[in-house]
Order: structure tokens, then sequence, then C-alpha cells
């Protein structure tokens, strides 16, 4: 498969990554010529320093064998040009990262799709609805809504509290259970467990449930002190906090704290919601936040452009008594040092957006794909194929790959969890965890 990609930032950098990890033909496309100087003598892809918008720089990068052409440059007026015009050379697929939401409207992307862009994302869009999800179990990491809803995937940081510490795992998850135990990351590294393995003190266990048996969750790993979120300040006005805040509107009140004058009007404008409270200030300043009422407020979300920032805030938010904390952390050099800092949930708008993107890669139908930035592990939602490998014995006697695990499935919009004696059926959507890498080697069980 070959993928053309515009735009040498976090996001392309990310995609094409992955990409090469699966030894795909990449072609990359920048203006910076020092940026991809260093990328060419760091991968095996192909760089052109020139504009995406001219005819004959697509021409050069063989846009007319094209799978994908992907525009995720940090202007959406060129990526939308670009796009528009490798399909009209012949590329199969165009992917276009905007800034407007308004463009994501269904009627607004029906007229993009009859100009040849096939699919639109928007970073602080996707990044929004996550942190949204997050602040629904104030006591997990992380949060995954499958399908509406149908199946939760949460992760846990596990401590004293925890009833199902120390005891192999066929004795607490088994096939009557209400849950599975799909990764676990201990000491930094990451495990598809076995039956036999045993959860201990301080892991990250990653649960795939049903909604109706959060509380049951929240029970056993010893969470139902922590409260539930009612208030949050988010810090930092840009476009993310915006996305996030609408995200919130009707469940939370929300204040959003912005350290300049002119983008606090701009918010206040912004926002017609009593719940939504702007306040011109420093996010990092405990005088400010005792004033706005910290003590009450059950979660705190670090927004800005600054990744240092984000940690550090979010590290003087838990000293005031704040039990979730969410931080933005772009620079992926900092987000282990952010989560052995016990930072709560992390963000990161290159590695949700690269993700969304290359689930378009795939031959398989795959409803979502999600690159778990700190476990070194992947989760996907399979769409089964009529003649799939999976539908011919029962999960037990598949022979899959020990580096894999089946969370569960959804069945005419029912969740159900997966054991040894389950039969997969086509057009089940199927839950996966997987080592990194993986995804290539599955998609045949699948198709």
């Amino acid at each position: 498969m070959k993928t053309v990609i515009s735009g040498a930032n976090g996001i392309g950098l990310h995609l094409a990554t992955l990409l090469l990890k699966d030894k795909e033909d990449v072609v990359l496309i920048d203006l910076n010529e020092e940026k991809l100087n260093y990328l060419s003598g760091s991968f095996d892809l192909m760089t052109i320093n020139a504009s995406p918008t001219s005819v004959q720089v697509l021409k050069d990068a063989g846009i007319s064998g094209a799978d994908l052409f992907v525009g995720v440059n940090a202007d959406e007026n060129v990526n939308i040009t670009s796009c528009m015009l490798a399909n009209a050379l012949g590329a199969k697929k165009t992917i276009a990262r905007v800034d407007n939401p308004e463009y994501l409207k269904p009627n607004i992307k029906e007229l993009f799709q009859a100009k040849g862009i096939n699919d639109l994302v928007y970073p602080e869009l996707l990044a929004g609805l996550d942190i949204e999800s997050s602040l629904h179990t104030s006591w997990a990491r992380v949060r995954w809504d499958v399908h509406g809803g149908a199946l939760v995937l949460l992760g846990v940081k596990l401590r004293e509290q925890c009833e199902i510490l120390d005891k192999p795992l066929y004795t607490i998850c088994g096939p009557d259970d209400p849950f599975h135990i799909v990764a676990i990351k201990r000491n930094g590294e990451t495990l598809i467990p076995s039956g036999n393995e045993e959860l201990k003190l301080y892991d990250i266990a990653y649960f795939m449930t049903t909604k109706d048996q959060i509380p049951y969750i929240r029970k056993i790993v010893g969470k139902e002190k922590y409260p539930d979120v009612r208030n949050v300040i988010i810090i930092g006005g840009g476009k993310t906090s915006v996305r996030a805040a609408k995200a919130m509107a009707g469940k939370f009140r929300v204040k959003i704290i912005e350290s300049d004058e002119k983008r606090c009007e701009e918010l206040n404008e912004l926002f017609d919601d009593d719940n939504i409270m702007i306040i011109n200030g420093d996010g990092r300043d405990i005088n400010l936040l005792t004033d706005e009422g910290i003590s009450k407020v059950q979660a705190y979300v670090a927004l800005t452009g600054n990744s240092e920032t984000n940690i550090l805030a979010c590290l003087t938010a838990k000293t005031l008594g704040v039990r979730k904390t969410v931080a933005m952390v772009e620079n992926l050099d900092y987000v282990n040092m952010a989560e052995n800092m016990d930072i709560g949930t992390i963000i990161n708008k290159r590695t949700i957006t690269a993700s969304h993107i290359y689930q378009k890669t795939l031959k398989a139908d795959v409803k979502d794909v999600r690159f778990m930035m700190t476990l070194e592990a992947d989760v996907a939602e399979f769409v089964v194929g009529a003649n799939a490998k999976v539908t011919k014995a029962l999960v037990k006697d598949l022979k899959l790959p020990a580096d894999m695990n089946i969370g569960g499935l959804i069945r005419n919009g029912e969740g159900i969890l997966v054991s040894g004696n389950t039969q997969i059926m086509p057009g089940d959507k199927v839950v996966v965890f997987f080592h990194e890498t993986m995804i290539r080697k599955m998609e045949k069980y699948f198709t």
C-alpha cells in the first residue's frame, strides 16, 4: 500500500512511523527542508521538499498510484486544496485535517466528498471527546466506550484497597464473570495476560466490561471513595479546551482559566452556557485556584500548549486535593514521565488523530483503532467478515497468537464478553487487544 502524507508535523510523522512499521510505502511532503533531511536519515521513506498544492509535486510523489493521500499541514486550506488535487490526479482516497467544526456536519461533509475529499479530521474535536469521556469515571485513567458504550474499556491503577490482587486471573475473570483483564502495565512493561497471571500492587489493569458492570469494577478495585466529577477546572483557552468544554456542556460545571485577556473575551462570546465560566488568570496560581473553589473541584484539566506546564499544573492540583487530573502532553518524550508522576489521564492529539487516519489504511473492516501511548499495545474494533477465520471454530480452538486478547464483541447492539467457548459470528464487532505492530498480521483472522 502506498500513502502520500503532506505535513511533516506531529500527526504526519506519527502516522508515517505507524505505516513504516508495517513496511508500507510512504512519501512525505513538506516545505521544511531541515525537518525532512532529519527524517530521511532516520526512516526508510521518500521525502519531497515542496508545496503539496503543486500538481507537478504530486505527480513526482507518484500520486496516481497512491492508495491514500493525507493532508495534515497546519493550514487547513492547503490540506483541502491538496486533497482535491490528489483525488483528481488518481489517489484512491484522501483525508484532510481541518480547523473548522462546521465542516464536520453531515451535509457539509457531503460537499467535501463530492469534491474528492473522503474524510475530514479535526484533532481538537477528537481530543475534546476523549477528555469528556474520561471524566465520567474519575477513578479510571483510561475510558473508551466501544460502539456507543455497548462495551467499555477501563484502565485502572491498582492500589492497596483493590480486592483482586495476587489471584490468578482464571479465578477472578472466568467465563461467568462480568469483566476480562485484557492487558496489564507493570514496571514499564506491557503484558497481554494469560489465565495464570496475577494482578500486583500498582499495576495498571485494563478491564473490558459492559456499562452496567462499571459500579462492580469500581468496587473490586477499591475506588468507591473517589468522588464523581461535577465541577471541572480547565486551564488554557485554546481550541482543544473549547471542544472539551462544549462536549461537557450540560454534564459538568466548568471554569476555563486563560491568561490572555483578549482570548477570554473571545471565549465569552463562544459560550452562552451558565455552567461554563471564563476566568482571566494563571491556572497554576494557588491563590487563584483557592479563590475559585479548587477544594470543591473533582477534575482539573490542563490544556495549554506547553506539555511541561500541563504536567506541573496537574501536580499542583493534586497537592490541593484534586483526585482526577488530565494533562495534554504533546511531547511524546514526556508521556512516561507524566504517567510515573501519577498524572491520571494523558491526552495526545497527534496519536489520537494518527490512529483515526491509520484505521483507514486497513484492509479489514475496522470501526476504531486506539494506540495506547503508555501501554505499547493497541486496541481495535474489527467487523467480522462472512468467511473470516474467527468464525470457523470456538475461540479456544482458533489457535490465536499469544500476543492478542479478544476482550468482547457486539452482536445486535449488545455487548458480550468473550470466553474460550464463544462462537464468533459474521457481522460481530470484535474488540481485540494486541501488542504494537501486530494489527496487519491480525487482519487475516477477521476478513
